[in-house]
């Protein structure tokens, strides 16, 4: 086994001692509830454990008020026992060296449709966490990106990202105009259809997403984000890679959907996602982009980016679709379904 990356051994040493002084003070782990997904085979539970002083959450009220840097000031719960129930499965594991929980479940027994699995650390009350199980039946899904996709961020660029991420709080960001209305167009099209938000995002800021996805009327569906900060082989992790293995994921779980991916032309979406129409042509749809204005392109990255048809050059060409928000790409999209 590989040598675990000096900056993965340097967080670990950090957050032992903080971890003792935290529970000496009485803090307790608490759990953080993500969306999981599945199908009639399995059952993919996300979560995260985290040292708190109170075993609820923040009163929803007041957690739409706080600056984003409190999301990043969070002690993980590393190498708690944890007890995940999914219908007739069980499962026991431990919290990862950054708290979190991925487990997947195998025998569940339940049917197609949302459901709550339970999730339990240390004998307190098991917290309810949604799953979405997909039907064999189904054979259309969305994914779709976070930053500049369905809000307004202004990403990678380093201190507009951090003043986003860290400062502004919630209700402070803009919502990319038609998006919710074309996403739930899209579902009513396919019932039992499922949609995945793919983000290059931490997963600090998972409750944060999820209160704006919802107050801003986008489906439900599992947020598929990363973890900032030191790992096993490096100081960072790659989002590009995070993109690019999240979706031959998908492809693997679920290889009888053929997918419709957005993204925006801000950062890598296209070429992610024109890579992976390429591989697996009979699984792509299409391809929708919002184009951002050159304001957002420039405090996105500094130029404006040329587009390119990067999932045209495959055996099975894959159309993309491109506009400046929801309304656009909807009419796109509806253009091309009449058409063929």
């Amino acid at each position: 086994m590989a040598r675990p990356h000096a900056a993965a051994l340097i967080e670990d040493v950090l957050h032992r001692p903080v971890d003792l002084v935290l529970r000496r003070f009485g803090w307790e782990p608490r759990i953080v509830p993500g969306t999981g997904y599945g199908a009639t085979g399995f059952v993919r539970v996300l979560a995260r454990v985290i040292l708190s002083r109170q075993t609820d959450a923040p009163r929803p009220e007041v957690a739409q008020t706080r600056r984003g840097w409190r999301n990043f000031l969070t002690s993980p719960a590393v190498g708690v026992p944890v007890m995940v129930r999914a219908g007739e499965a069980v499962a026991r594991t431990v919290t990862d060296r950054s708290g979190y929980v991925d487990v997947v479940l195998a025998d569940h027994g339940l049917a197609p449709g949302w459901h709550d699995v339970s999730i339990e650390v240390e004998q307190r009350p098991a917290v309810a966490a949604p799953v979405c199980v997909i039907g064999p039946d189904v054979t259309f899904g969305l994914v779709s990106d976070i930053d500049d996709t369905v809000m307004v961020t202004a990403l990678p660029r380093p201190l507009i990202a951090a003043w986003n991420s860290f400062v502004l709080h919630e209700q402070a960001r803009h919502v990319v105009p038609g998006m919710a209305q074309l996403y739930r167009e899209l579902l009513d099209e396919h019932p039992g259809a499922p949609i995945f938000y793919l983000s290059t995002g931490a997963w600090n800021t998972a409750p944060t997403l999820s209160r704006f996805l919802q107050r801003h009327g986008y489906p439900l569906g599992p947020l598929l984000l990363t973890d900032w900060g030191p790992t096993n082989t490096g100081w960072f992790r790659s989002g590009q890679e995070h993109k690019r293995e999240s979706l031959r994921r998908l492809a693997r779980e679920l290889p009888q959907i053929r997918w419709v991916l957005v993204g925006d032309d801000g950062q890598h979406d296209p070429r992610i996602y024109g890579d992976f129409a390429r591989a697996h042509p009979d699984l792509v749809q299409a391809i929708a982009i919002r184009q951002l204005t050159p304001g957002e392109q420039v405090l996105s990255h500094g130029l404006p980016v040329a587009n390119e048809d990067f999932a045209h050059h495959g055996p099975r060409p894959v159309p993309i679709y491109r506009a400046g928000d929801g309304f656009g790409l909807g009419r796109a999209l509806a253009a091309a379904r009449r058409a063929g």
